[in-house]
């Protein structure tokens, strides 16, 4: 892992300009994995294209990741709906191939986490599928345990991976 940031590199709240640039950006690495819609996966939510507009709620944000003026990635919180109203989820986190290795995620999950405590959450929920090894292992690194069975209503009835942590 490459531990410093190139001085171009930047992590800011998503803009409204953002949204097609980051729906790509999702839709290339779910494919690039296998996670295309085809075969179940919520690539093809129209939400996808209106991230900006998702996170303008209270209790939430999004942060984008720009390299050389370019959307390369990002990941946000949100309250979790459908739970008790002390649940957040890590939600969307996807970077392009070129961004990885840099602990943007790890950045970037626990700048989100400290966003939720802010906004008084005690605790942070995600989904994610088995294929993705490498976000499991890092979610594990942050102290995400696994759980039996979902919370809230994500509608992500494809992934199967489901994890908690006490914030």
């Amino acid at each position: 892992m490459r531990h410093t940031l190139p001085d171009d590199m930047q992590l800011r709240p998503v803009r409204p300009q953002d949204n097609p640039h980051l729906a790509q950006v999702i839709r290339l690495v779910s494919a690039e994995f296998g996670l295309t819609a085809d075969k179940g996966f919520t690539v093809a939510d129209p939400n996808l294209d209106t991230l900006f507009e998702n996170y303008a709620q209270p209790g939430a944000a999004y942060w984008v990741v720009e390299w050389q003026g370019r959307v390369m990635g990002g990941g946000g919180i949100a309250p979790l709906v459908g739970s008790e109203a002390d649940i957040c989820e890590l939600q969307k986190m996807y970077f392009l191939p070129e961004v990885r290795g840099f602990g943007l995620a790890r950045h970037l999950a626990e700048q989100a986490m400290a966003f939720a405590r802010q906004q008084g959450f005690k605790r942070c929920y995600l989904e994610t599928t088995s294929t993705l090894t490498q976000a499991i292992k890092l979610y594990e690194q942050l102290g995400f345990a696994h759980i039996d069975g979902p919370l809230g209503c994500t509608g992500h009835v494809d992934c199967e991976v489901r994890m908690l942590r006490t914030l």
